[in-house]
């Protein structure tokens, strides 16, 4: 007995529909890809927590890395700007919800109009991202690297402890200094650029200038700051520099634990990576708005889906902040 095998005759993947749980496929496979990159991330920031609890004691203090401010030079603005950063990125997030909701009304001229904002504001953050990125490369002050691998900062003798920057103190002693490169047969081997300063200039520099002491990288307990050394401890401490640091990069960080800057400028960047991935299929999308190709489509469906993932970038973010930034 021959059995007969009923299909659907409207053109559906399956029986049930292409639509699962209300949704088309499209917009379902977004969704899988959001949770699989929230997984990745959580990873990451778990990895983070975990080493700046076990290293809790030289983690840098925030407050004292993202001081900087566009065309404020010189001026203390800690946080300012990643807050500016992180308020642009929500609102972006903002325009593209009214994006999506024009698309629902099929109202172009407004889907234009939001999109173009959103990718405005996509682009801030990413050049903001990539400026505050090379302020931490530069640095700011600089330190001093101990035989041991400790980080020894510099700062006044006064209630206040100011931040000193080597070039206030250094000693201006002619030396004479080689950088080795593979072309000099130094073999698999190159240095990198090496410091405005020797590791000489700065200890006879530091002598002579009674008013400046050593900060540590470790954190007080009782006075939850930096630890400040007198100046016999300060004067003893220095005869085991070792090394010039002039900024953070993934082997030294003159703000402290070299680890923070290793999660910085992965995690960061992975981060910004997405959010630049993102302004450009906005950009693309936003060209199709042009077009009128989802006019004649007759949905605006892709805006909701590129929507989605804007959404999830901006939610990470705000993790981001919170482990980098506040906590």
């Amino acid at each position: 007995m021959a059995t007969t095998v009923t299909t659907s005759t409207d053109g559906k993947t399956w029986g049930g529909g292409n639509e699962p749980m209300g949704i088309s496929y499209g917009k379902m496979m977004m969704w899988f890809f959001i949770v699989s990159d929230a997984l990745t991330f959580t990873g990451f920031l778990a990895a983070y927590g975990f080493s700046r609890f076990k290293f809790i004691e030289t983690w840098p203090v925030a407050d004292e890395v993202f001081t900087h401010f566009p065309f404020m030079h010189g001026v203390s603005a800690p946080m300012y700007y990643v807050a500016l950063m992180t308020f642009i990125l929500i609102f972006s997030s903002v325009t593209m919800v009214l994006a999506v909701d024009a698309g629902h009304q099929m109202k172009k001229n407004k889907v234009i109009l939001y999109m173009f904002l959103t990718i405005i504001g996509g682009l801030i953050f990413v050049g903001s991202q990539a400026w505050e990125w090379k302020n931490f490369i530069k640095g700011e002050y600089g330190a001093v690297e101990t035989k041991g691998g400790s980080i020894l900062q510099f700062v006044k003798n006064d209630a206040k402890h100011t931040r000193v920057a080597l070039a206030d103190f250094a000693a201006n002693t002619p030396t004479e200094r080689t950088q080795d490169t593979r072309s000099k047969g130094v073999w698999f081997f190159g240095e990198s650029t090496l410091p405005t300063y020797t590791v000489e200039q700065i200890t006879e520099g530091f002598k002579v200038h009674p008013d400046v002491l050593v900060r540590t990288e470790v954190i007080d307990p009782t006075t939850k700051h930096k630890k400040v050394l007198s100046r016999e401890e300060s004067l003893e401490r220095m005869k085991t520099a070792h090394y010039v640091v002039e900024g953070a990069n993934l082997t030294r960080n003159e703000y402290g634990s070299k680890l923070f800057a290793d999660f910085f400028f992965f995690i960061t960047g992975f981060h910004g990576f997405h959010v630049f991935s993102g302004v450009v299929i906005n950009i693309l999308i936003f060209f199709n708005v042009l077009l009128g190709t989802y006019e004649r489509r007759g949905s605006y469906e892709m805006v909701e889906k590129v929507g989605l993932y804007w959404h999830f970038v901006d939610l990470v973010w705000v993790f981001v902040f919170t482990f980098f930034y506040l906590v």
